[in-house]
């Protein structure tokens, strides 16, 4: 009987030792050591991806502490990672927390990279945003889209390419291009002997263009000298000019101040023009004086004056005579 109790204890001292060991194990290879005071953070992600409690927490490559467990959010549209860090690293608030993977195919940790350092030290039960790791699956359904569109684009294309060559491509635009090349060879070859002629009337006439260029050089100083005389002149009488220029100015307004007393009854003309009864002896004067202008062109002075002579009574008779 004891020695049977005796057995059931080593049993149980063995059954301990293993689980204590199994245990110390676990937490050295992927958790955080029992034995090392840690801090618990909450990070915030849309996606943990493939990550799975007591992964590891990576500060610039060193591990810092492990994941302890992941659960869904409130919101239930994303989830959030506690992270058990050791006491003996601080987290400052601008890290970047990133859900990486070692390799292309190996374990996915947390990643934590440091900027400059500048905010808080976080402490336990801080909150923070961690960047959804990369997706894989995702980034193979995107390829397979662009795939499909590209399929869809050269399909588009070869379509294209059978219109073009139905359309545009046939015999008749093909022989219409033909005789439109032919055409433009027959027209370069023309222009190539306009520009021979030209060369040729150009050449032959060399004394007479150079002439002919000296004089249109000559006039253009003529010109010149021309515009330069005129510049002085009027540097020179810019004065008068501009006295001139002011009496033009003036005889304007004079004129203009004329017509205004003139339509305003002032003055002779105003008067005249004004009064109806004055205006029509002037009209009648002016039209004595046209016959009398008449009367001068056709009889002349002396007919006048005899045909007005006065009578003259005579001594004999009593009878006037003209």
């Amino acid at each position: 009987m004891n020695k049977s109790r005796l057995e059931i204890k080593v049993g149980l001292f063995v059954l301990f030792a293993l689980v204590l060991l199994g245990v110390i194990v676990v937490q050295f290879s992927k958790g955080t050591s029992a034995f090392r005071g840690t801090i618990t953070l909450k990070l915030h992600a849309v996606n943990v991806g493939g990550l799975k409690p007591r992964a590891s927490v990576l500060l610039a490559g060193v591990q810092v502490g492990a994941v302890k467990d992941i659960e869904l959010a409130p919101d239930t549209k994303s989830v959030n990672i506690l992270l058990q860090i050791y006491k003996d690293y601080k987290i400052y608030g601008d890290d970047r927390f990133v859900i990486e993977q070692a390799g292309f195919l190996g374990d996915q940790y947390v990643s934590v990279i440091p900027t400059d350092n500048q905010g808080k030290v976080l402490v336990d039960g801080d909150l923070v945003e961690c960047q959804e790791p990369f997706d894989l699956q995702e980034v193979a359904r995107g390829a397979a889209g662009f795939i499909k569109r590209m399929d869809d684009t050269a399909k588009k294309l070869d379509d294209s390419v059978t219109d073009l060559r139905a359309q545009v491509l046939n015999a008749q635009t093909l022989s219409g291009f033909g005789a439109a090349m032919t055409n433009m060879r027959a027209f370069t070859e023309q222009a190539m002997g306009a520009v021979s002629n030209i060369n040729w009337l150009v050449s032959s006439n060399g004394a007479q263009v150079g002439l002919a260029v000296s004089n249109l050089v000559y006039f253009s100083g003529q010109l010149t000298q021309l515009g330069d005389s005129a510049r002085g002149i009027l540097a020179t009488n810019n004065v008068n000019l501009t006295e001139a220029t002011k009496n033009i100015d003036d005889m304007t307004a004079t004129w203009r101040q004329i017509s205004a007393d003139v339509q305003a009854g002032k003055g002779l003309a105003g008067t005249v023009l004004q009064n109806q009864e004055l205006a029509t002896n002037v009209q009648a004067i002016a039209a004595n004086l046209s016959i009398t202008t008449s009367n001068l062109n056709r009889a002349g002075l002396w007919g006048i004056l005899w045909s007005h002579k006065p009578a003259v009574t005579s001594t004999n008779s009593g009878t006037p005579h003209k």
